[in-house]
């Protein structure tokens, strides 16, 4: 029976080439400034966004905990959409490690726009948070893949911009984003203060994310990285796969996204299956008329690992461990059940 792991593409294994540029890595200790590979990393992450510097971190989480400790301060508020990973998926960090509130809108699968964002935002008063920063997240995991292009973001910025506040994005996928809006990344570094990418879902590498802002924002979030226990010493055999992921695993989203789609296609023909959220990169979400998690069984027992985020809601991640011959089987599954 075949294995196909749709849970998430965190599951991923490193490639044999990927394996290779980790076990060649050059390396140093990183708290000290002195591992190459990790200082090769974040250059040619910033230099890809068009920002000026950039930190390795081992999670996209720390990546977003710290952009919100760099643009905040206690008392403040941040808004974001209400399915953001930032408020949803990060165990309460705003409030534990940035001591901030968050204002949550109501987006269009999980996108919001410069109109929704400015009615939120808080006059000068003692009895409210002061607003400070905006959080986008792109693509929108709860929004089953959905994508900012930069159209929809430069009034976003434009607003912070005149409203004084800071412009953080959570591009946990930012890579899906850009291979299906068409946008450049460089572009981006140019409405953001501060930009999370993370190597470790789409591209493939095992650990890591990169925090992307300007020299003086990076200063500090190395400090909060080291209080959040965040400083790795020989770091490049990590950071090694990170660069081969940024080299070699980009071009190839197209193919997840073409595998997501056929599987939300078939689903859609389902007679199990109520609904199905339109597909635009690597995430199917989907509704079942039986609760998911009897689905979910189902599919295990054919050897189909995913998972759910409602009581009737299914998601299915396409990555590059997932190949044609997979989506075929899943295909079959699915038109069995």
């Amino acid at each position: 029976m075949i294995t196909v792991d749709l849970r998430s593409d965190t599951v991923t294994k490193p490639t044999p080439g990927m394996l290779e540029a980790m076990w060649s890595a050059k390396v140093g200790d990183d708290v000290f400034g002195e591992d190459e590979t990790v200082n090769a990393l974040e250059q040619k992450a910033a230099e890809m966004f068009g920002m000026e510097a950039a930190i390795y971190c081992p999670s996209g989480t720390m990546t977003n905990q710290i952009a919100i400790k760099c643009f905040t301060q206690p008392l403040d508020e941040l808004i974001a959409d209400q399915t953001a990973h930032v408020y949803r998926y990060e165990g309460g960090g705003i409030a534990f490690n940035s001591g901030v509130s968050t204002r949550l809108l109501n987006g269009y699968r999980g996108l919001i726009t410069a109109e929704m964002i400015a009615s939120e935002i808080n006059d000068e008063n003692i009895h409210y948070p002061r607003t400070s920063l905006v959080v986008l997240e792109n693509t929108v995991n709860k929004g089953g893949g959905s994508c900012y292009t930069l159209d929809h973001i430069k009034p976003i910025a434009e607003l912070c911009e005149q409203r004084d506040l800071k412009l953080h994005l959570d591009g946990a996928r930012i890579f899906n984003a850009l291979a299906h809006t068409g946008d450049k990344a460089v572009d981006y570094g140019t409405y953001f203060d501060g930009i999370s990418v993370c190597l470790s879902k789409g591209l493939g590498a095992p650990v890591g994310s990169v925090l992307l802002a300007d020299k003086a924002t990076i200063k500090y979030a190395r400090r909060i990285r080291k209080v959040l226990g965040g400083g790795m010493r020989q770091a490049g055999f990590l950071a090694a796969a990170g660069i081969y992921a940024l080299d070699h695993h980009v071009e190839r989203l197209k193919i997840d996204h073409a595998h997501a789609s056929i599987l939300g296609e078939e689903l859609a023909q389902c007679a199990w299956v109520t609904n199905v959220i339109p597909v635009e990169t690597n995430i199917v979400l989907f509704d079942t008329l039986e609760p998911a998690a009897a689905v979910l069984a189902k599919l295990a027992e054919k050897g189909i690992k995913a998972s759910s985020t409602d009581t009737h809601r299914i998601r299915f991640v396409t990555h590059l461990d997932v190949h044609a011959e997979g989506v075929e089987y899943v295909v079959e599954v699915v038109k069995s059940l």
